[in-house]
């Protein structure tokens, strides 16, 4: 696979400025495990002994088993000698010290300091395939190096270690007077041998960091107005004012967004709507105002339970309620009830505990130790939601402003007052035998004539034909009397229902005050019973919060425990996405899993540091505990983050996905961010922040097969469709092509991290879907009209690239325009069709032949590498 220049994989460091096409296949297998003979030697350690390989890292001086030995051991070894005790070979594991030591058959696996009295040793230089470790049929070898590293680990002395993530993350000392995360990088490159780049020109910087911070280019004036600042605070000025917009929170929303699988719809079987966007909302606010991300945990896991909750509160608390429902008629509820548990177990541990606890669904983790007991229990935190298994969600909570409500009280009370005027309800015919049923309630009935009322109150069974003539006689008299009574009635229940299904609502969490029963089921299968009935518990591996005797715990306890000092994951696992957002690439590379299957973060002291810093900074009271704003304002001030992303051959060959940190790195933009760019240098962007989702333009038939019942897409008009992409109507099982070609993932999962693809589809996307072509339309429109100068390339390169075209991109761009011309001056209907494209109005004069090929010109612009890519 390569990774060119921009540090993004899949790209070809030799193809610049125009579509590249790379299909990477990614295949990872894992073959089980041959059970183990009983033999004398023990059958632990999978190693393969093997000649030093040039060109590897150099092996530590010293051991350590975090950074260097719990990887091995855990791609090659837990899986059958790990925690699971269920799937555990010849009853020997290797995940802790005891383990490893323990004496069996008379051999132990790890004998500290004794390598040849060490089984583990033996099986790893072994020769004879029955003994070998791995097992040729494994699908598992160890590399020298890795060989060599366990080999010096035992020599050492075997010592382990805690899991480093579920160790308290500690503060390290940095240099004074300097940026912290500087002082840690610092000290990390001189280590390694590296050198810092220099710092990024202004042009670029001011083009990164608002695309980093907002989502958005910068103006033409705000580039210049930046470039020609010489004030020593012009970068910091900068920063305070990109995180004082409005579109701060609405980047921020969009990794939130992903993690905690925000859509529109339920995702099962038909994949109905759900009203959900006011949670939206809510995240885009959370971030903007800078609310503390303790909080923001508490508000989304149990905002419902915190005493006089407010109605934001109740609102963040619809976190709870985007997992994946059903409403199909034929679905079973046990089925159902274990997958919705399942969907909340699996999104606590991605969103604040970087773990993957799904995996204990069905039987003890393999390489972590979290039991099925701990999913069952921390399942059962969310047993207390009031919710239907299946069939549709209720309408959720009104959301209506004070004048809307006192709009439906006189609704209301106008209904009451039509509904007293009719005595009596409508009769229904008996088609068959012209025999009158009447369907009354108890107060109707009081009101009907004695005889008439004795008739009524027999079935229709016992009624004579005298007595149904009779009471048919009654009704024909009184139902012209009741009729406009009726009209009246029925006019003012549409008037209110109409009223209040303009009504915005959000589905949120309610608390039930007799909780659904959990229990643990047998290797996950929710049609077996007999499992043990589990309360409401933390992961028994992590830090316990003081309970009293008989306390039942709640989502409240759950939700303080997840930003509690004690729990040293939630800070580390925040920080980590955050850094990714910012440099590509997390310090633990695996962004949902900090465990023994994740990667030992590559600075180690500089995430703890982050970590500390984030739930206690230090240049407290200016910045608050758990400060998001703060975090972000250290890293992007930093003159780590303001290095340039260019790469000396060197470098790039010595560290080609900057895990160093000795540059700044480039990607594509995410899907979002891709679309808003091209509408925003076209001028066509809505900066309105909030509201329902929207429908911009999207091929015609694309939801056919979307059924029960069956729905069409329809295009919104006027300023909608110029939202931002994070608006738009997110259909799970449905994702907008656009946006699902540059890899917006479908959220029917939690995703931590987005592929980064470089595939065919994008190039179209950009040259012919509507919204691009129109976005070029109106482009090309500006530069003819709002130019003002002769030379055109040059105006329209700096509204999309903060920068002057070169001079081999002028004369490609030349002969690309006087070839169009040419083309639509003989083809005028070819010209118009282009220019019809957008609901857009067309300027009030043109000439069709010069729009149509300067659309072009701004469609290749709109679709070159650079434009939609962070530098």
């Amino acid at each position: 696979m390569n990774r060119g220049a921009d540090g993004e994989r899949g790209f070809s460091p030799k193809v610049r400025g125009v579509p590249r096409v790379i299909v990477v296949t990614l295949l990872r297998s894992l073959s089980p495990m041959r059970k183990f003979r009983p033999v004398r030697f023990l059958p632990i350690l999978i190693f393969i002994p093997l000649l030093a390989a040039a060109g590897e890292a150099p092996i530590p001086a010293k051991i350590e088993y975090n950074r260097d030995v719990r990887p091995i051991l855990s791609e090659n070894c837990f899986k059958c000698h790990g925690p699971d005790q269920k799937k555990r070979e010849a009853k020997r594991r290797l995940d802790t010290r005891d383990g490893a030591l323990a004496e069996n058959d008379g051999v132990r696996a790890i004998v500290p300091g004794k390598l040849d009295d060490s089984e583990s040793h033996v099986r790893i230089h072994s020769t004879d395939k029955e003994e070998k470790m791995p097992p040729p049929d494994s699908g598992k070898k160890l590399t020298p190096r890795e060989v060599a590293l366990l080999d010096r680990w035992i020599a050492q002395g075997a010592e382990y270690q805690d899991h480093w993530a579920y160790i308290p993350p500690a503060r390290a000392t940095t240099e004074p007077g300097k940026n912290p995360i500087d002082s840690l990088v610092r000290q990390h490159l001189a280590v390694a041998g590296f050198q810092p780049s220099a710092e990024a020109d202004r042009h670029t910087l001011i083009r990164r960091v608002s695309f980093d911070l907002i989502g958005l280019p910068p103006t033409p004036d705000e580039v210049a107005t930046f470039a020609n600042d010489t004030a020593p605070d012009a970068y910091a000025r900068l920063i305070e004012r990109l995180l004082a917009s409005p579109h701060f929170g609405e980047r921020m929303a969009i990794p939130w967004l992903d993690v905690v699988r925000f859509a529109d719809t339920a995702g099962y079987h038909s994949d109905n709507p759900r009203s959900v966007w006011a949670y939206r909302d809510y995240v885009i606010a959370a971030f903007n105002n800078d609310k503390p991300f303790d909080q923001f945990t508490i508000e989304q896991i149990a905002g419902d339970l915190l005493p006089e909750s407010t109605r934001e509160q109740k609102v963040a608390s619809a976190f709870n309620r985007l997992l994946l429902s059903t409403e199909e008629g034929g679905a079973q509820a046990k089925d159902y009830e274990a997958r919705m548990l399942t969907d909340r177990v699996r999104a606590v541990g991605t969103v604040w505990l970087g773990a993957t606890i799904g995996c204990a669904q069905c039987h003890d983790h393999k390489f972590d130790p979290i039991s099925a007991r701990d999913f069952y229990t921390l399942g059962a935190f969310f047993a207390d939601i009031r919710e239907p298994i299946i069939g549709r969600r209720e309408p959720g909570m009104l959301l209506s402003t004070p004048a809307e409500d006192a709009k439906l009280a006189d609704l209301d009370k106008a209904l009451a007052t039509a509904e007293t005027q009719v005595d009596a309800p409508m009769p229904e015919l008996a088609a068959a035998e012209l025999q009158w049923e009447f369907r009354l309630d108890a107060e109707a009935i009081k009101k009907l004539p004695k005889e008439i009322r004795a008739a009524v109150e027999l079935p229709l069974v016992f009624r004579t034909a005298e007595q149904n003539e009779k009471i048919a006689a009654h009704f024909r008299t009184v139902a012209p009397q009741l009729a406009e009574a009726r009209a009246t009635r029925d006019a003012a229940k549409k008037a209110r229902d109409d009223f209040d299904a303009t009504l915005p609502r959000c589905l949120v969490s309610e608390s039930s005050p007799t909780p659904r029963t959990v229990r643990m089921l047998p290797r996950g299968d929710w049609m077996n019973e007999t499992g043990e009935i589990v309360q409401p518990a933390l992961p028994h591996f992590l830090p316990q919060p003081k309970i009293e005797a008989g306390q039942k715990l709640t989502r409240l306890d759950l939700a303080r425990w997840l930003v509690s000092r004690d729990n040293p994951l939630t800070a580390r696992v925040f920080v980590n996405r955050l850094w990714k957002q910012f440099f590509g690439i997390g310090l633990s590379k695996v962004l949902d899993d900090l465990g023994a299957q994740g990667e030992p973060p590559i600075q180690p002291a500089l995430l703890d540091w982050l970590a500390c810093e984030f739930m206690e900074p230090s240049d407290a009271p200016a910045s608050h505990p758990w400060d998001v704003k703060h975090l972000v304002r250290l890293i992007v001030n930093s003159e780590t983050y303001r290095q340039t992303s260019l790469a000396s051959k060197e470098l790039q060959a010595r560290d080609p996905d900057n895990r160093e940190l000795a540059r700044q790195s480039r990607w594509r933009l995410d899907a979002e961010l891709v679309r808003d760019n091209a509408l925003s240098i076209a001028g066509l962007l809505a900066p309105k922040i909030g509201g329902p989702s929207v429908k911009p333009y999207q091929p015609a038939g694309y939801w056919e097969n979307l059924n029960f019942p069956a729905r069409e897409w329809q295009s919104d008009e006027g300023r909608d469709q110029y939202r931002r992409g994070l608006y738009t109507w997110w259909q799970r099982s449905y994702m907008h092509p656009s946006l699902l070609a540059f890899d917006a993932p479908t959220r029917e999962e939690c995703t931590a991290e987005r592929n980064r693809s470089n595939i065919p589809q994008q190039a179209l996307v950009l040259l012919n879907d509507p919204t691009y072509v129109e976005a070029a339309r109106v482009f090309a429109a500006q530069i003819l009209q709002q130019c003002g100068c002769v030379d055109r390339l040059k105006w329209a390169f700096e509204q999309a690239l903060s920068r002057e075209p070169r001079e081999d991109e002028r004369h490609t761009l030349d002969a690309l325009l006087e070839e169009n011309i040419a083309r639509y001056r003989q083809d005028e209907a070819a010209a118009e069709a282009l220019l019809k494209v957008g609901i857009a109005p067309l300027p009030d004069a043109y000439d069709a032949a010069e729009l149509a090929a300067w659309t072009n010109i701004a469609r290749v612009i709109l679709n070159l590498h650079e434009t939609i890519t962070r530098s």
